[in-house]
């Protein structure tokens, strides 16, 4: 399968990359500064870059230190208008896109993202100013420009505060809208098992779904 993965640099990016890399697929990993093993192009302007591609995964982040994260969060529903866009030509061309915990629901249509003293949490959370708030709201948005498209398009909000490098299991527990329970935390790794599961056999297209640890 041939798989092209905007923000293959992250933490989690590089381990869908591996992960592909190891089942056998095609990987074009995309950067909008070209080096070695990278082609260059821009998730805001795709262009010709994914043509020929089965499956596009949307792995960035807004930045790799909390302000810049802030400042970029529009980046979030810009590369969603973006990506939908450039689908328009390609119908058959599948869209994976990594979201946060955020917008996941605590109770029937209410989020995390809107719980009383979210934002005040963050800082003890996740070590992030309560400004941090705003990418969460931009990714919430992403997620709504998504719902709004007939592109074949899927969203995984893993239920964790934060994604980090760790043992590659090869388990998971799977969810849909509702955040699975606070031990839930998944490592980067298992997350990449849990996307090409998705990518290799689709079960959430034009849905979004959550993911959580085994144990």
């Amino acid at each position: 399968m041939r798989i092209g993965i905007f923000g293959a640099t992250g933490v989690i990016g590089q381990r869908i990359l591996a992960e592909a890399d190891q089942r056998g697929h095609q990987v074009t990993a995309f950067s909008r500064n070209p080096a070695e093993g990278r082609r260059q192009a821009d998730i805001l302007d795709p262009g010709d870059a994914i043509d020929g591609l089965d499956v596009v995964v949307n792995a960035i982040n807004s930045g790799r230190d909390p302000e810049t994260a802030i400042a970029n969060a529009e980046v979030f529903p810009a590369s969603a208008t973006a990506l939908l866009k450039a689908l328009e030509r390609r119908p058959a061309t599948r869209l994976v896109v990594i979201g946060g915990a955020g917008s996941l629901e605590v109770s029937p249509g209410r989020h995390l993202v809107d719980s009383d003293g979210f934002a005040e949490s963050l800082p003890g959370l996740l070590g992030v100013p309560a400004e941090y708030v705003k990418v969460v709201l931009a990714q919430r948005e992403a997620l709504n420009r998504y719902r709004q498209s007939d592109r074949q398009w899927t969203y995984l909000s893993p239920s964790s505060a934060l994604i980090q490098p760790g043992e590659r299991t090869g388990r998971y527990r799977l969810g849909g809208d509702q955040l699975l329970e606070v031990t839930a935390d998944i490592s980067a790794e298992d997350l990449a098992v849990a996307v090409l599961d998705e990518i290799e056999l689709p079960r959430h297209l034009q849905r979004r779904f959550t993911v959580g640890s085994a144990a």
